[in-house]
């Protein structure tokens, strides 16, 4: 039997060009999340807000974001919450789980005992939890998803958009005051493509939700940072032996040895005579120490450079 060369050549350029074919069907996806989107006109990235954070290692109390979106859309007030949870801490700041019941308990505690409704007792309410120093809350106002086609000759490409918008705000667990309260948004897109519209078909991909929740909890994350570095350096005597002073502050602090510290005694409550809720103590000067050395993440030894009459809660603050 002879053997069709010609036959065989045709057969093999077939071969090829379907396998050429098929290969262009297979999907092809890249994504991104924008670094500035025009809607908030923000360019920080995730990554530099970590290295920007100068300040103590604040503990963070992370509150469920809400869903608020028209649509309910599912899971992504959980989604959100996860992803500032996993931002902040490689903010350099710690995360840590409250439960809303717990603080609205504390805020009406701190409430009654400002109000004089209910005696202060061993420990008043506006020093917060021991372990909490900020609190992050917010809500997905608004997620959708949009869709962009085009097609050249043989090839398709479908562009997926996803768009959110986040409220947010920090507070200040011992005050309730609210540091920063703003809404952002943010974007993602995904790009599949393949030939004559196969291998290009679109299905529910949670990273497209995701992708627009981490560009708009970054930018909103860059924002408080941007805050808490302002936020000057404050720390309580604990006790006080002859020059020798320990105070709350530590590794933690951020604080070096060899800082000079002005010490307050702290006096009478100052109250919002419109609200009637206590906004502050008024504070007198008595004298200034200096950081000796760290004792742990918490504590420090100070020594004496100038007063006298420091005693336990007293305020102590970095010297301007």
């Amino acid at each position: 039997m002879r053997f069709n060369f010609n036959r065989f050549n045709g057969l093999l350029a077939v071969s090829l060009a379907a396998g050429v074919f098929f290969a262009g069907c297979s999907p092809t996806t890249t994504g991104s999340v924008k670094e500035d989107v025009s809607l908030t006109g923000q360019t920080q990235a995730l990554k530099e807000t970590g290295t920007q954070y100068r300040g103590p290692e604040y503990n963070i109390a992370i509150l469920e974001f809400e869903n608020k979106t028209p649509s309910k859309s599912l899971g992504v007030g959980e989604a959100a919450t996860d992803i500032m949870r996993t931002i902040v801490k490689q903010a350099g700041l710690e995360p840590i789980v409250v439960t809303k019941t717990e603080l609205k308990e504390q805020e009406r505690l701190m409430e009654l005992q400002q109000s004089g409704a209910v005696k202060t007792g061993l420990k008043k309410a506006d020093e917060g939890y021991d372990s909490l120093d900020y609190r992050i809350a917010g809500s997905v106002t608004a997620y959708h998803e949009v869709e962009e086609s085009s097609n050249v000759l043989l090839s398709q490409k479908k562009t997926r958009i996803a768009r959110v918008q986040v409220d947010y705000s920090l507070v200040d667990v011992a005050t309730g005051k609210s540091l920063v309260s703003d809404s952002g948004m943010g974007e993602y897109t995904k790009t599949t493509g393949g030939m004559l519209g196969m291998g290009s078909k679109s299905t529910a991909d949670p990273g497209l939700r995701d992708g627009a929740l981490r560009d708009a909890l970054a930018k909103a994350l860059t924002s408080m940072v941007a805050k808490l570095n302002e936020m000057p350096f404050t720390g309580k005597v604990l006790h006080v032996d002859g020059r020798s002073v320990t105070i709350r502050a530590g590794t933690r602090s951020r604080v070096e040895p060899g800082t000079v510290l002005s010490v307050y005694s702290t006096g009478v409550d100052l109250v919002d005579p419109d609200t009637g809720r206590v906004i502050g103590k008024r504070e007198k000067l008595i004298g200034e120490i200096k950081l000796a050395e760290h004792q742990g993440e918490r504590i420090s030894e100070a020594e004496v450079s100038s007063g006298t009459g420091f005693k336990v809660g007293d305020v102590v603050k970095v010297k301007k």
